[in-house]
């Protein structure tokens, strides 16, 4: 057993007996319900209000709950789900190419290298053609074909064109769809919206989450809010990173407090390396841009042959071309997953086949396509993803390849839940990115937006009730109690210590050099040696940080210092549970490469004797080690088989 571990129970993730397909059916006409009545009687609070938070604070409120939602922008318009821009999948078939739920649950597991739940795989795929149904009634503008039906593309990692969008503004216009549905329901009364409001901690009585403490982020009060469940919405964790694709904003905290009162995070070492991200350009950044997946639909990703090659790419002839996902992966060709394509693209760049001034980037080429379907043709399917590059890097790449390289993006770990969306926790459920449940160790592109809006209008709204049935004569959960009352004054102590810190150093600089360890001995490649010293790096790093870091200003008034000090903090805890989770991982999986475990082609090699499990973690306090719950993995339906998109 490693020293960085502590192993107890199994997990029990109660998915429904009988045949996969009949799961979600059987388990929706055996769940408990509550009355219309009973409803108005029970509070429900959303923390987060992206795709779904949105959906599920709208959705709970059209049923009778009375919800009360929170987020730290000035409007839900502003969550990170706008930045998802190539799609949303489901699988309807419109292409007539073969396409079925069965097909989008395969592609979705082994896309996530036979790391997720296949009870909870199946129902995302199966409630995945309504959600397309319910944006379009929404007035959701997805891109249409010739004859006016719903248009689709291809994504990486599958062999069909299931992905609905509309240009690169998908996630954007999805969240207006749900953002219109929460209107409604604050201006009905049915939603009380908290703008500009963090969630600061959990509060469990008798073991149940009964509330929230949050700081209100203009004034700084300090309110106390309950209900009889609480929902996390809160998107992931790639800002551990630093540098990543996400909002400058996002965060682990509201997570990470649930951690802290008890709840397992699951597989915290899953992080999604995208391969299509503008390089960086140099220390000055503070996060980076994401160029849609979808431009591998029709982009062809090349380095030179010649080591070096310093010619401009247009000068370089096609035979001294290496388009070395076609040549390596001939089936997918440039659409292989994600963790392929990126580690494809490391390898390249690590070898010497870089270009650019740094050296550390490839060209995706879309010349073919222009010459077949002529410039117009391509600004309608993609313009302004390609008005965005040329804006941030004043290179028109309808004229010269654009240059890309992997970036931090997606985390596909989070929060342990059950088959109904609850963690450990009674009463909390997660949703969306927040959770861990669908994705295993790599998620499939154009698969977030349908995770999140599954979860929201189609899952939550049915599991939500089987545990709110015990609360119909509860009556309101008050305030005055004395979890309350402890845990408001423990978040005081908490920022009354950060304004009160005599150090001298910002709250960036512990931000990046947290970013510099993790990325470097957790990012795209792992291995035991790096991973044990970024464990002790990180703890080294969390005591110089409590005592150096300054936070200008004050507690009772608008402080973002103070803000990203306490995200930084919980970052800093978030790091070194990465760490130990991927040094207990003695396999590759997915996004999850250790450069131990590999097949003699590079390709991640898995251990599924000792490891088909998920891994699911239990606080002990910072700088201890977690104590590890494991739920195993078992495929009824499918055969764990070593990946292969050759």
């Amino acid at each position: 057993m490693s020293e960085y571990r502590k192993e107890t129970s199994e997990l029990d993730a109660r998915a429904p007996e009988g045949p996969l397909a009949e799961k979600w059916t059987h388990h929706k006409d055996h769940v408990r319900l509550v009355s219309p009545g009973n409803k108005r009687r029970i509070d429900i609070i959303v923390v987060g209000t992206g795709l779904a938070g949105a959906s599920a604070a709208a959705s709970l409120a059209e049923m009778g709950y009375n919800v009360k939602a929170f987020c730290f922008q000035d409007s839900p318009r502003r969550a990170h789900s706008i930045a998802a821009q190539g799609g949303i999948n489901a699988a309807k078939n419109y292409q007539n190419d073969g396409d079925s739920t069965f097909r989008l649950f395969y592609d979705t597991i082994k896309g996530g290298d036979y790391r997720s739940r296949e009870a909870n795989v199946y129902r995302l795929a199966e409630v995945s053609t309504h959600i397309i149904d319910q944006c379009v009634a929404q007035g959701v503008p997805f891109a249409r074909d010739y004859g006016g039906l719903l248009d689709n593309r291809s994504f990486g990692g599958v062999q069909v064109s299931r992905t609905f969008y509309a240009r690169g503004q998908t996630g954007q216009q999805l969240l207006l769809g749900a953002y219109s549905a929460l209107s409604k329901m604050i201006g009905k009364g049915g939603v009380k919206m908290y703008n500009r409001h963090e969630m600061l901690d959990l509060v469990k009585v008798d073991g149940k989450a009964r509330g929230i403490i949050a700081r209100n982020l203009i004034t700084g009060e300090i309110e106390r809010h309950s209900a009889h469940a609480v929902i996390l919405a809160t998107g992931g964790y790639g800002n551990v990173f630093f540098l990543s694709t996400n909002a400058m904003g996002s965060n682990v905290t509201a997570n990470w407090k649930a951690h802290k009162k008890g709840a397992y995070f699951a597989n915290p070492c899953f992080t999604q390396i995208h391969p299509t991200c503008i390089p960086v350009s140099g220390d000055h950044q503070s996060k980076l841009t994401l160029m849609s997946e979808s431009l591998r639909n029709d982009g062809r990703i090349w380095v030179p042959k010649q080591k070096g090659d310093t010619r401009k790419p247009n000068l370089i002839p096609e035979d001294e071309r290496d388009y070395y996902l076609e040549r390596r992966y001939p089936a997918f060709g440039n659409l292989v997953p994600r963790d392929v394509a990126s580690r494809a693209a490391k390898e390249r760049c690590d070898a010497g086949y870089g270009v650019g001034a740094s050296k550390m980037a490839v060209y995706l080429d879309f010349a073919d396509i222009i010459k077949r379907i002529g410039a117009d043709g391509v600004a309608a399917k993609y313009g302004n993803l390609f008005q965005m590059y040329e804006k941030i890097t004043d290179e028109n790449p309808y004229e010269v390849p654009m240059r890309i390289y992997p970036a931090v993006h997606y985390t596909m770990g989070g929060l342990w839940v059950d088959y109904n969306l609850m963690s450990n926790v009674e009463g909390l459920y997660v949703l969306g990115e927040a959770n861990f449940s669908d994705h295993g160790s790599n998620r499939l592109g154009a698969s977030a937006l349908m995770q999140g809006l599954a979860d929201g209008y189609f899952v939550v709204p049915y599991t939500v009730g089987d545990y709110l049935a015990d609360d119909i004569r509860t009556g309101p959960i008050s305030i005055n109690l004395p979890e309350f009352e402890q845990a408001e004054k423990a978040v005081k102590d908490r920022l009354a210590a950060f304004v009160n810190n005599k150090g001298s150093k910002p709250v960036d600089y512990y931000h990046r050099q947290l970013g510099k360890i993790v990325w470097e001995q957790c990012g795209m490649s792992r291995n035991a040696e790096g991973l044990k010293q970024a464990i002790i790096d990180i703890n080294a790093l969390r005591e110089d940080f409590y005592k150096n870091v300054r936070v200008p200003g004050g507690v009772n008034e608008l402080n973002q210092e103070l803000e990203k000090a306490g995200r930084v903090a919980d970052f800093i805890e978030l790091g070194a549970l990465m760490c130990q989770d991927a040094l207990d991982r003695n396999e590759s999986c997915g996004g999850h490469f250790r450069e131990e475990f590999q097949t003699p082609e590079g390709e991640a090699l898995r251990d599924d004797d000792n490891y088909a499990y998920v891994a699911a973690w239990e606080y002990q306090g910072a700088g201890v080690p977690a104590i590890l719950h494991k739920e195993e993995l078992v495929y009824e339906n499918i055969k764990m088989v070593q990946r292969s998109y050759k």
